[in-house]
């Protein structure tokens, strides 16, 4: 039925010949935007020491660069860290020669970590703990997988001499005890080139990783490539908030503007993945980063060898869904009240509950203020507000049709498992996230006075509209094909 509306909805393109008297003149300011950071914020970040500390000038990056290599007392750790990866020393190493989980058995001493306060090396010493753990439970899938293409059950225990230090580290950062996209497998995991240049793709290196192939560099480093431009968000979305609270419109739409350029810039990096990441190699180290929860090799989840809590843990894989960008920009414009009501829903939730504490702390917070000061209200009770909203929704609708695409070349393509790393049905999540924002587009879009608009912002509008409705048509007769396969067939088990 939206479908429907919604292509019957659109408006023709008015292609009439322009005069420079017909651009309008916020058209132009808002092309000249610039970063404001009004300093009108309320919240502060509730672990003032964490590595990972929400604010304008890093963004959801670290406040430093990530600790490159263990202290000497850590030297067992270390070394079994740099002999792990399938390409290690130049040869074949510890997972490539199925012997990692033996030499931890035989290596790895039971560190005692409880006395370690320093954050740097606690968020180290999380990050090293994580890739021991993926590792040493999905050894044997990568195996079975490379020989049968199935993954066959993982390692159902992990040893005390991994499980016991890594529960400790994460109760100290607040986090659960397995590997996470922030503070473990990307964020966490890349180290500067020059010191003195910022943290972009050209500039960086791998920390830790399972295969350690360039494909492995280029799928992570893109990540942080992306998340290096999240601090002009951060700032924009105070500003955003800020200007509702003082019925600013000029700061408003300039606020918006910025966060849109924001949001381009990091889809400009994102779509780098295609050259730097080949789709046919991912499924090399995808193994690795997959989670104990609805995942076929884990039926039972996974014991905790010396821990007190006896129960099987049940765990997501890392995901780039545990981002913070999306959802933060999901919570300012409200699109998060208004996702459907459904167990995929409950899965993004879900998602958002794995990342530091801090970049919880703030989310919430952009949630909450947005909806009590009314963001998307504001911006449609002034035309020009209501088609700078919408430029942004288009933005977060590239972002996610982006991710929809990396899935379908990535995974789909080249592997009939069910579920993404995450643990999310393969077929569908994703798709119910873009619909939702293809939804926002299609309500945004309709109730904006288009008389009130000059001609260069109507046709942005028009063109917002005639791409919303292309996609949604072709990504309904996507996720009903994909469902018509047997493989595909029950995706709802896994929506939980």
């Amino acid at each position: 039925m939206f479908a429907r509306a919604f292509r019957n909805s659109v408006r023709p393109v008015a292609f009439a010949a322009r005069s420079t008297r017909n651009v309008g003149t916020a058209s132009r300011v808002l092309r000249q935007a610039q970063p404001l950071n009004s300093g009108s914020i309320n919240w502060e970040n509730p672990v003032k020491d964490a590595e990972f500390f929400v604010s304008g000038q890093n963004g959801f990056l670290p406040r430093q660069d990530p600790l490159e290599k263990l202290p000497e007392q850590y030297k067992e750790l270390e070394e079994l860290m740099n002999e792990m990866p399938l390409t290690a020393n130049n040869g074949k190493g510890l997972l490539a020669l199925g012997k990692f989980g033996e030499q931890v058995d035989a290596r790895l001493p039971l560190y005692d970590l409880t006395g370690v306060t320093d954050q740097r090396l606690l968020a180290a010493l999380f990050r090293d703990y994580t890739f021991l753990a993926s590792a040493y439970l999905l050894e044997p899938c990568d195996i079975q997988y490379l020989k049968t293409g199935s993954y066959g059950l993982g390692r159902q225990t992990l040893p005390k001499n991994i499980a016991v230090p890594l529960e400790v580290v994460a109760e100290k950062i607040g986090a659960k005890p397995f590997m996470e996209y922030a503070l473990s497998y990307a964020l966490y995991n890349y180290k500067r080139i020059d010191k003195s240049k910022p943290a972009k793709y050209d500039n960086l290196k791998l920390i830790r990783g399972f295969s350690m192939c360039p494909n492995e560099h280029g799928f992570i480093l893109v990540h942080v490539d992306m998340v290096s431009n999240s601090g002009r968000l951060v700032t924009a979305a105070n500003d955003t908030l800020a200007a509702v609270r003082k019925d600013d419109r000029g700061l408003f739409d300039v606020s918006l503007e910025n966060y849109f350029q924001g949001l381009l810039t990091i889809n400009k990096a994102m779509d780098t993945m295609w050259k730097r990441s080949d789709p046919g190699k991912y499924n090399s180290f995808r193994t690795f980063i997959m989670g104990t929860k609805n995942q076929p090799m884990f039926p039972n989840g996974v014991i905790y060898e010396g821990s007190p809590n006896k129960e099987p843990r049940f765990y997501r894989g890392e995901s780039g869904a545990n981002d913070s960008m999306v959802p933060l920009s999901d919570n300012l414009f409200e699109l998060t009240s208004q996702m459907p009501d459904n167990p995929l829903s409950k899965v993004l939730k879900d998602f958002r509950s794995y990342r530091p504490v801090n970049h919880h702390s703030f989310l919430s917070h952009v949630e909450t203020e947005a909806r009590n000061v009314g963001v998307q209200k504001y911006a449609m009770k002034n035309a020009f507000s209501a088609a700078v909203l919408l430029k942004n929704l288009d933005q977060i609708r590239d972002f996610r049709h982006r991710h929809w695409t990396f899935t379908k070349e990535y995974i789909i393509k080249n592997t009939t498992h069910p579920t993404a790393t995450g643990g999310s049905p393969i077929v569908t999540w994703l798709p119910n996230q873009l619909t939702s924002v293809l939804n926002a587009i299609y309500n945004v879009s309709g109730s904006i006075d288009m008389s009130k608009l000059d001609l260069e912002t109507q046709d942005i509008v028009d063109a917002i509209r005639r791409r919303g409705v292309s996609q949604l048509r072709v990504l309904e007769r996507e996720v009903s094909d994909f469902q018509q396969q047997k493989e595909y067939a029950d995706q709802s088990k896994y929506a939980n």
